[in-house]
């Protein structure tokens, strides 16, 4: 759950998304870039997030989180009373020359007055997965380091490109709908506001920006390492740029995913509310006959919840909650017992359409296995 003071700031932020969504990206070009990062642009970009205790702004140097930075030291001075802003930038040290680059960057930092923390990935380093664990290991360290320092949200520099790139990269892995709507402009993570106020904007809009200002930045040679799923699938982009699916129609897609995900998880939350069900810690027992009338969608979204709740807190796979739902439903629509398990829980359906859900014992959920059927 948020903190009590950082739920205003989730709420607020959340209310402001529509009006600069991803997909309303603008091309950069000389003539508009003040026009994109005016004085009232910036205000309104950050307004959401001027009751923050505090900001931690994820800073790795290139030119995107050169350019969150700058413009977010821009808006507290013309604040009375800004949040407390502070950077921190990562070394995974996966790099030669990572902890030099973390250095530079302290020192733009101090220029701006904004306090500085590197923060070190420590132990050994995978050999596979190297960049799905090394951004998981960032994001662990940034929410840390936020909850030391008292801030409340944590601001990343993603941006349009990026986000047209985060849904291509899960449509060509077979993503739901959810993952389909690409990153969220506000999220909750760890107890804390995760922020992406850049993505209504274009790289290259974030680099013309710095090179307004005069203010290097620094390139990471990683993005074009031909070892990096990230990397091939930004070079199979400019293929499929060429037969339309550029930049613009992954991002139109995106928004139309979103508004979609937007009605599915209203409609689950509706249902799911209304359920006569007992809810404690660890168990959930209740009356689903209505779930029988309902679409397999919002029948897995409901599930999905309350496996999280109970189970381990971790994601459920799609796969796996997708054949737990499908074999659940046509239990129901039967009227026949069901077992199964998934996500560190067991779940028996009665033929009177009763659901239980209980945490499954240890011993059970070191085992990694589809849902079974008894």
């Amino acid at each position: 759950m948020l903190m009590s003071d950082g739920s205003a700031v989730f709420e607020s932020a959340t209310s402001l998304v529509h009006e600069r969504r991803a997909g309303d990206a603008v091309n950069s070009t000389p003539r508009i870039i003040g026009q994109l990062f005016s004085d009232e642009a910036i205000a309104l970009l950050f307004r959401p997030f001027e009751h923050a205790r505090g900001i931690l702004l994820a800073v790795s140097g290139g030119p995107d989180s050169v350019a969150l930075m700058l413009i977010a030291a821009q808006w507290a001075k013309r604040l009375a009373a800004p949040p407390q802003i502070c950077v921190a930038t990562v070394d995974h040290g996966l790099r030669e020359n990572a902890a030099r680059e973390a250095e530079i960057i302290a020192r733009w930092a101090s220029k701006l007055s904004l306090p500085h923390a590197i923060l070190v990935w420590e132990g050994v380093k995978p050999k596979s997965r190297v960049q799905e664990l090394a951004r998981e290991a960032r994001y662990e360290l940034l929410f840390q380091h936020a909850a030391r320092i008292g801030a409340d949200c944590v601001m990343t520099a993603h941006h349009a490109d990026d986000q047209a790139e985060t849904i291509l990269f899960r449509l060509l892995r077979g993503s739901g709908i959810s993952g389909l709507a690409g990153m969220q402009s506000v999220s909750e993570r760890s107890g804390l506001i995760l922020a992406r106020p850049l993505l209504g904007y274009a790289k290259a809009d974030l680099i013309a920006f710095c090179e307004a200002e005069a203010h290097p930045f620094i390139e990471d040679p990683s993005n074009d390492d031909p070892r990096f799923a990230r990397t091939r699938l930004r070079r199979l982009s400019g293929l499929l740029a060429r037969e339309g699916l550029n930049r613009a129609a992954l991002l139109k897609l995106g928004k139309r995913a979103a508004q979609a995900e937007a009605a599915l998880a209203n409609r689950a939350r509706t249902v799911g509310d209304r359920l006569p069900a007992r809810r404690e810690p660890g168990a959930f027992e209740g009356d689903v006959s209505a779930l029988a009338n309902e679409p397999d969608e919002v029948v897995l979204r409901i599930l999905a919840t309350e496996l999280k709740l109970i189970g381990s807190g971790k994601a459920l796979r799609l796969e796996r909650l997708e054949v737990l739902t499908g074999r659940l439903a046509q239990a129901l629509r039967a009227g026949i017992d069901y077992r199964a398990t998934l996500g560190g829980t067991t779940l028996r359906l009665k033929s009177n359409h009763t659901l239980v859900i209980v945490k499954e014992p240890a011993r059970r959920r070191d085992q990694k296995n589809p849902p079974r059927p008894s």
